[in-house]
């Protein structure tokens, strides 16, 4: 692959992704200063949206529209259990807290364990409900608020959800979904429908109801194609379109674009013990020099360091301390070995309170979860 290209897709993110190009090769718009100031009325804005990480979406405006009109919108995003979650999962239910302690709304979360099934030859029906558990524990130990959290697992909601999926699916051809996600004939039947399934939540909640709803989804960028596919039927089905507010990927440890559970040390899973979290830590890749003397002589470039983006993503919400350890790394005052092991020292912390909460969730997420 040449250098400039790269691919985003669902199931395969390669390259090194260059995030206009995609604005503008999606069709979505940037999140700029006028949707910050809108959105700033309804509550201080989570770091991940004045930062830029949050940085694309479909139709926000429109929600708080709506909003403002005494229309409350629903939340929707999903997770397909194929292993363990990691750190760069959390992103978008990080936002999704924020919104529904925000807004008061509520949130349908859609575990996938149909699709990760149909993708993944090595998966079994049964390995994926025990992974959608396991996933839901993660899920909820966010912080959640129970009483307005929904799961959707596909196979336990499917006569509930089938309905819909083939309203979905009549309106969508098979050359459409060749052209938006590059299928031919060795996949299998499963993965052409799949699509029909993600298009579900975000009709769901209005046929429950009676009534129409609008629909937010936070998500990462990798996961708009179902979305655009989803926006382009809504009104035929006679629904609202699902307005999408889409993130960045976290970088991988390893200096890589994404995480990949083929590259353990990429990732940092919240099932990993404090010994391997720090390991992966320590031999992340950083923009520091080769030897701590050229560190302190000619700096480090925390542009392309992955463990500043750590900082910058979730580990540092604090912007003048963020700033400090920026031109401590550029002046050479701050060496990769400690800038590593305060980021640890963060990161263990984060997984304590949240191995705390995964344990309170095991009680709850079963009377979460949608049943026909």
């Amino acid at each position: 692959m040449p250098q400039d290209e790269f691919v985003v897709t669902p199931w395969e993110v390669s390259g090194r992704v260059d995030y206009d190009k995609l604005i503008e090769r999606f069709g979505t718009e940037r999140v700029d200063e006028k949707l910050l100031k809108r959105m700033e009325k309804y509550g201080p804005l989570h770091p991940m949206l004045k930062r830029g990480i949050f940085y694309s979406h479909r139709d926000m405006h429109w929600i708080l529209d709506e909003y403002e009109k005494g229309n409350k919108f629903f939340l929707y995003t999903g997770r397909g259990p194929s292993g363990d979650v990691h750190l760069g999962h959390l992103l978008p239910w990080i936002l999704t807290k924020y919104f529904q302690d925000i807004f008061g709304v509520h949130l349908y979360f859609q575990i996938t364990d149909d699709e990760k099934f149909l993708f993944k030859e090595d998966l079994t029906l049964r390995e994926t409900e025990r992974l959608s558990y396991e996933n839901m524990y993660d899920i909820m130990a966010v912080g959640l608020n129970p009483e307005l959290t929904h799961f959707i697992v596909d196979t336990k909601c499917i006569r509930m959800m089938y309905p819909i999926a083939l309203e979905v699916a009549k309106r969508i051809t098979f050359s459409t979904v060749k052209a938006t996600f590059g299928f031919d004939e060795s996949f299998n039947i499963g993965m052409i429908f799949y699509t029909s399934m993600q298009s579900v939540p975000c009709f769901l909640p209005s046929v429950l109801a009676g009534v129409n709803i609008p629909c937010l989804i936070p998500c990462g960028i990798d996961q708009d194609p179902h979305f655009r596919l989803t926006r382009d039927i809504a009104s035929k089905l006679g629904f609202f379109k699902p307005a999408l507010l889409h993130n960045k990927l976290l970088p991988a440890l390893t200096g890589e674009e994404k995480m990949s559970s083929s590259s353990p040390y990429s990732a940092i899973y919240m099932r990993d013990e404090d010994p391997i979290v720090k390991k992966k830590i320590m031999n992340a890749f950083t923009g520091g020099r080769v030897s701590v003397e050229e560190q302190r002589r000619f700096g480090g470039n925390p542009d392309i360091c992955s463990v500043f983006a750590y900082y910058t993503y979730m580990f540092e919400y604090d912007d003048r301390k963020l700033s400090e350890i920026r031109e401590g790394c550029k002046s050479g005052s701050l060496l990769c070995g400690e800038c590593k092991l305060n980021l640890y020292k963060k990161v263990k912390s984060f997984m304590d309170e949240h191995r705390k909460r995964r344990e309170s969730a095991k009680g709850i997420v079963e009377d979460l979860i949608l049943r026909d």
